[in-house]
C-alpha cells in the first residue's frame, strides 16, 4: 500500500440476521486484514444490536404499543401474550443477562412456575429428563421466552423478523429484483427501527468514507439492502460495497441496473484483494475499469472489472482475524436443543479460524467446485495458524475456536495437533471434514488431545450407489468405521444429510434413514440434519443436468440472483411426505427418542421396508481389526508422560502414563531401554527441527532385529503402549 495513499476509513457491517451466540467471522476476517495494512476499518454486528435493543423493557414497550394500535384481527396467540404484558416486560432484561452469561445464579429462579410467562412455545416443552442439568434447563426455558417474543413480533408489527432465518422469505426466487424493491418501499418496521438506529449511531461515530456490507446468506439481504437504502437517502455520494457468500454464489450475473441505485459496488470471492483494489480506486490511485472481481453501474449499464494482474493474497499474507468492535459479551446463548452435539451452533463465543481456503477433493456434483472460494486449494501454514491462535486467545479471553472449513485436511489437522501439543497451548476446537479412511483411530485420538471435541462432516445419502454418482470418495461402511473412530476418541460427530438426489428412489431413501438410526443408536454420530437436493447453477449437476437426469424448468434469469434451479427428475421424483418423516425422524433422534422403531413407521405414507440388515453396524464394528504395519508411513507420537522404572528381577517394569490412565509392562532391560529412548523421541516438545520417528525406525533400532520387532508388536506389552498413547500416525 503506497504511503501517499489518502486516508479511508471503512465500516463493515452484518446486516441481521447471522446468529446469536457469535459474530459471523467475515468482517473479522476483512478488519483484521485491513488493519494489518494500517488502513482504518471498524466493524459491527447490525443483528445482534438489533435484536438487544428490541429484546429490553424498552424495545418490548414499543412493541407492545405498536401491537395494540393495530386494526387488524390478531392472532389467538397473540391476543394471550398481549394479557401477558407486564410479565413479559419484568422478565426481558433478566432473561438476556442470564443469555449472556452474565447472571449464572439465576438458572433456578427462570424455572420457577409463574416466573416466566409461558406462550406457544413451551406446549409440551415443560418436562426435563432428571439427567438435564439445572443451568441447561433455565437456557431452553429462556430460549422458548425469546422465541414466543420472536413470534409475536412477526406474526403483528415485523413480518421479515426472525430469530433464525431473518428475512429469508424476500430472498427467495430472487432472479427478478422487483419483490426486494416492493419490500423497501414498504415502511420500515420497528424492527428495522431498531437496526437503522444502532447503524446511525455507528455513522456518527466513524464517519466512514466506505461501507462494506457482509451478506454470508440469503436471510442477510433484506437488511443489507434496508441499510443501504437509509444511508443513500441520508449521504448519496457515501461510496457502499456489497460482498459475502450470497454475492459469491448468486449475484456472478447481476445485470438489473437498479440494484446500483442501493449499492455502488459488489464484490466477488475472496474479498482481500477486491477491497484493497477498491480502497486504491476511491484514492485515485486505480481506475474504476480496473477493479477486480466487482460489479458497478457505468451510465446505466452494469459492468465487471476484473483485473488480471491483482492475484489474491495467500494465506499467509491476510493477517489475522479481529473481534475488536464486536462486544463479545453481548452475544447470546440460545440453547433450542440439549443435544451436545447440536447446541455447539448456538452455545458459547466461538474463535473462527480457517485451517485451508477451499477444498481438497472438490469432485462432489451437487456442490459449487468450481467457484473460487472452493476450488481454490490452499493450506493456512501451521506456524502461521498458531500465531492465529494465540493471537486470538489474547485479544478475547476465549480458547474455544470453530475452523470454517469447507473440509479441514487431516494432514494438516494432524499438523494443527502436534503444533498445539509442542507449544502446550490448551484449546477447545470442532470443525468439518470429510468422513475419509486418513481419519484413523490413532489420528482422532492425537486430534482429541490437542482439544478437539466436535467434527462435521457430510455423509448426504447412506447409499454407496448414491455416493458413487455424488462422487464423493466415500462409502457407507468406511463412513461408519471414522466415525466410530471419533467417538471412541470421544469426540461428537455431525453429520449432514441429503435426500431427493437426482435418480433416488423411495427404497433408497428408507435404506438410508434405517443406517443413521443405527448410526445414532450406536452413538456414532451424535446429531445430524436431512435437507432436500438443489441443483444450483454452479454445481456440476447444475452445469450438466442432462446428464444427471435432470431438466431445469426455471426459474428464468431476470437480471439479480441466480443459483438455486427448480428441476424436474426424468428418473424418480421423491415425494414431500419423504422429507417430512425424514424431519421427524431425527427430531426425535436428536433426543434419543424412536431408536428402536421400525423406521417405516416415521412415514405418513406406505413406504417400503428397509433393505438393510438390522445388524449392519454391529456386525461392521465386531469385525473391525487394526494390525500395525512396520512400512506404513506412519509416525508414532507418545501422548503420556515419561515412564517410570522398577527393578522386576532381571526384568524392568515400566510404569506408562497416559491418557486413558495407567498402564504396567514387563520387559527385559534392552527392550525397557528402546522403549524408553523412542517415548523421548517421539513425545510432542518445543525443541527446534522436532520429528517424529517411522515406526519402521523404531523397527531397525528394535534389539534383536526386524524379526523380534514384529514378534514384539503382536505382543500384550506393546498393546499396553499403544493403549495408553503410543500413537501410529
Amino acid at each position: 500500500m503506497s504511503t501517499s495513499m489518502p486516508s479511508q476509513r471503512l465500516l463493515l457491517l452484518i446486516p441481521p440476521l447471522t446468529q446469536l451466540n457469535t459474530p459471523y467471522p467475515s468482517t473479522a476476517y476483512l478488519t483484521g486484514f485491513l488493519q494489518s495494512r494500517n488502513i482504518a476499518a471498524e466493524q459491527a454486528d447490525l443483528g445482534i444490536e438489533m435484536v438487544l435493543r428490541l429484546f429490553s423493557r424498552a424495545g418490548l414497550t414499543r412493541v407492545f404499543a405498536d401491537i395494540r394500535t393495530l386494526d387488524d384481527d390478531l392472532p389467538s396467540e397473540a391476543i394471550a401474550m398481549l394479557a401477558m404484558e407486564q410479565a413479559y416486560l419484568d422478565q426481558v432484561e433478566p432473561v438476556v443477562s442470564f443469555l449472556q452469561g452474565k447472571t449464572p445464579g439465576a438458572a433456578a429462579r427462570m424455572i420457577q412456575a409463574g416466573v416466566l410467562p409461558q406462550g406457544p412455545r413451551f406446549r409440551g416443552r415443560t418436562k426435563f429428563a432428571k439427567s438435564v442439568p439445572l443451568e441447561d434447563r433455565a437456557k431452553q426455558w429462556a430460549t422458548l421466552y425469546l422465541e414466543d417474543l420472536a413470534d409475536l413480533v412477526q406474526a403483528t408489527v415485523s413480518p421479515h423478523f426472525s430469530l433464525s432465518r431473518y428475512a429469508e422469505q424476500v430472498a427467495t426466487s430472487t432472479s427478478s429484483f422487483d419483490g426486494m424493491i416492493d419490500a423497501l418501499d414498504a415502511v420500515p418496521t420497528i424492527t428495522d427501527e431498531f437496526m437503522l438506529e444502532a447503524l446511525q449511531a455507528h455513522l456518527d461515530r466513524v464517519t466512514p468514507t466506505l461501507i462494506c456490507l457482509s451478506v454470508p446468506f440469503p436471510g442477510n439481504l433484506y437488511g443489507a439492502f434496508r441499510i443501504a437504502q437509509a444511508i443513500k437517502r441520508r449521504q448519496p455520494d457515501l461510496p457502499i460495497a456489497l460482498g459475502g457468500g450470497y454475492a459469491n454464489t448468486e449475484l456472478r450475473r447481476v445485470a438489473d441496473p437498479r440494484v446500483f441505485d442501493y449499492v455502488d459496488f459488489i464484490t466477488l470471492d475472496d474479498g482481500e484483494r477486491p477491497l484493497l483494489s477498491l480502497i486504491e480506486h476511491l484514492s485515485g490511485l486505480r481506475r474504476r475499469n480496473a477493479l477486480c472481481r466487482t460489479f458497478y453501474r457505468d451510465k446505466g449499464t452494469v459492468r465487471f472489472s476484473d483485473d488480471p494482474s491483482a492475484s489474491d493474497f495467500s494465506m499467509d499474507e491476510i493477517g489475522c482475524p479481529t473481534y475488536r468492535g464486536l462486544k463479545l459479551d453481548r452475544y447470546l446463548t440460545i440453547l433450542d436443543s440439549i443435544n451436545p452435539m447440536h447446541r455447539l451452533w448456538s452455545e458459547g463465543h466461538w474463535n473462527k479460524l480457517t485451517v485451508a481456503h477451499g477444498c481438497y477433493w472438490k469432485q462432489c456434483t451437487f456442490c459449487d467446485v468450481g467457484l473460487n472460494y472452493i476450488g481454490r486449494y490452499e493450506m493456512t501454514p501451521t506456524d502461521r495458524l498458531i500465531g492465529q491462535i494465540e493471537q486470538l486467545i489474547a485479544e478475547t479471553g476465549r480458547r474455544g475456536f470453530h475452523f470454517v472449513d469447507e473440509a479441514a485436511p487431516p494432514a494438516a489437522l494432524k499438523s494443527l495437533a502436534l503444533a498445539l501439543l509442542e507449544r502446550k497451548i490448551e484449546i477447545a476446537w470442532w470443525g468439518n471434514i470429510r468422513f475419509e479412511e486418513a481419519f484413523s483411530p490413532d489420528l482422532c485420538r492425537l486430534l482429541a488431545a490437542s482439544g478437539c471435541i466436535a467434527v462435521t462432516a457430510g455423509l448426504e445419502a447412506a447409499s454407496d450407489r448414491l455416493l458413487e454418482k455424488m462422487k464423493k470418495g466415500i462409502t457407507v461402511d468406511r463412513t461408519a468405521l471414522v466415525a466410530a473412530a471419533f467417538r471412541d476418541a470421544g469426540i461428537l460427530v455431525h453429520a449432514y444429510l441429503m435426500y431427493g438426489f437426482p435418480s433416488e428412489t423411495v427404497q433408497e431413501t428408507v435404506d438410508s434413514l434405517e443406517r443413521v438410526r443405527q448410526l445414532v443408536a450406536a452413538d456414532l454420530i451424535q446429531s445430524a440434519f436431512w435437507h432436500r437436493f438443489t441443483a444450483t447453477a454452479h454445481s456440476p449437476v447444475g452445469l450438466d443436468p442432462a446428464s444427471h437426469g435432470l431438466r431445469i424448468i426455471g426459474p428464468e434469469f431476470q437480471g439479480f440472483a441466480e443459483n438455486d434451479l427448480r428441476h424436474r427428475d426424468r428418473t424418480s421424483e421423491t415425494p414431500q411426505w419423504v422429507g417430512e418423516g425424514l424431519r421427524r425422524s431425527m427430531l426425535n433422534f436428536l433426543e434419543n427418542r424412536g431408536l428402536d422403531m421400525d423406521v417405516r413407521d416415521w412415514f405418513e405414507q406406505r413406504a417400503p421396508k428397509p433393505r438393510v440388515s438390522t445388524r449392519w453396524v454391529t456386525g461392521l464394528l465386531k469385525n473391525r481389526c487394526s494390525v500395525d504395519n512396520p512400512q506404513a508411513e506412519r509416525r508414532i507420537v507418545w501422548l503420556g508422560g515419561k515412564p517410570v522404572h522398577e527393578s522386576a528381577g532381571k526384568k524392568t517394569r515400566l510404569v506408562l502414563s497416559g491418557p486413558s490412565g495407567d498402564c504396567t509392562i514387563t520387559l527385559n532391560p534392552q527392550q525397557a531401554k528402546w522403549l524408553d529412548h523412542l517415548i523421548m523421541q517421539c513425545t510432542p516438545h518445543t525443541a527446534p527441527l522436532h520429528s517424529y520417528p517411522l515406526l519402521r525406525d523404531a523397527q531397525s533400532s528394535f534389539p534383536g532385529g526386524t524379526p523380534a520387532f514384529n514378534t514384539f508388536i503382536e505382543t500384550p506389552s506393546w498393546k499396553k503402549a499403544r493403549a495408553a498413547g503410543l500413537l501410529l500416525v
